[in-house]
């Protein structure tokens, strides 16, 4: 069954998700990150940008011939199911992600705001009334 975990109050959603593709990466695993075109090209650019010493290979679905995106570690894809992987999904969207349950694990990425937030505690009561095991990594509460 898919663990779900929440990153919640995040104060920059991208330069997190970077950090956290960072990580994930560096650690060998294959991530899909979905979410609305604007947000995908957004946070392509800032894959390229985030620093100057790491270079995280990703590409976006639509953008990859089938043989490249299958070798890419990092996916960029509005809809996880146009991704070869399987392994880590994050999710941008304020909506559950569609074929999520065919994942390892799931990471929601929360901001600050309200609206985001409204729409986090929506797909967190989802998730629970279907049994889903759920984490909440709250930032405010990271001592960095």
């Amino acid at each position: 069954m898919t663990h779900i975990a929440f990153h919640v109050n995040l104060s920059d959603r991208l330069a997190y998700a970077c950090r956290l593709l960072r990580k994930a990466a560096t650690g060998g695993a294959r991530v899909v990150v979905t979410g609305s075109p604007e947000d995908l090209r957004a946070l392509d650019a800032a894959l390229w940008t985030f620093s100057a010493h790491d270079f995280l290979p990703h590409g976006l679905a639509d953008a990859l011939p089938p043989q490249l995106l299958a070798r890419t570690p990092i996916v960029l894809a509005q809809s996880p199911q146009a991704a070869p992987h399987r392994e880590v999904l994050v999710n941008l969207h304020e909506t559950v992600p569609q074929g999520f349950e065919g994942f390892e694990r799931l990471i929601e990425l929360v901001s600050q705001d309200d609206a985001p937030l409204r729409s986090a505690r929506v797909r967190w009561k989802h998730y629970a009334d279907r049994g889903y095991a759920l984490t909440k990594v709250d930032q405010k509460d990271v001592v960095t």
